[in-house]
């Protein structure tokens, strides 16, 4: 189950747009000559952020779920977002997200994750990121050294807010079924 979680954290880790009727709503970049696309990048609305605490998240892949809690502050939510489009900046294409006319927050990426192989991700998420949200993707993966890696996947994710992170918890702390805990921070490389 472990492996799911992390499997996760690397299919909704970096995202880029992939239908161009929309304008990104976050992107690197320097600054923009007025009435440019660029320029018109940088007034889109910014992706929405997770309230800080609690959450816990239902995974469901391939017939399997996994129930995980992590703690989440602003710089956590700054240095990972909920789609981890900003940990992975050098091994992804355009990591860009867009805002739908229904509320909801479209996404896709092409990304090279070295030996992991090169995955492509699409998806939707809705919700209000204070008390719950919902991504609905879809991630194919070719190339990995490891052959389960390789294929397409669906991926559901239903997260909802549980309040403050409990004592003994910092941020970037998930933990998995069983008690396992890892710190998405010091997976990134970016622990303090």
């Amino acid at each position: 189950m472990m492996g799911v979680g992390l499997a996760v954290l690397a299919l909704t880790a970096c995202n880029r747009n992939g239908d161009g009727a929309q304008e990104p709503a976050s992107e690197a970049a320097g600054p923009a000559e007025p009435g440019s696309a660029a320029s018109d990048q940088a007034t889109a609305p910014a992706a929405p952020q997770r309230k800080p605490g609690l959450w816990e998240q239902r995974v469901s892949t391939e017939g399997m779920v996994q129930v995980s809690r992590i703690c989440i502050d602003e710089a956590l939510e700054q240095r990972l977002g909920w789609w981890g489009q900003q940990a992975t900046t050098e091994g992804c294409e355009k990591n860009l997200v867009t805002r739908r006319a229904d509320g909801g927050w479209q996404f896709s990426s092409v990304c090279d994750m070295g030996s992991g192989g090169k995955t492509t991700t699409s998806g939707v998420a809705t919700g209000d990121f204070d008390t719950r949200y919902v991504v609905k993707a879809q991630s194919s993966t070719v190339g990995a050294e490891a052959p389960q890696m390789n294929g397409t996947r669906e991926v559901n994710i239903e997260s909802a807010w549980q309040g403050a992170c409990p004592e003994g918890f910092r941020p970037g702390d998930m933990e998995l079924p069983g008690g396992i805990r890892l710190n998405l921070l010091d997976m990134a490389g970016a622990g303090s």
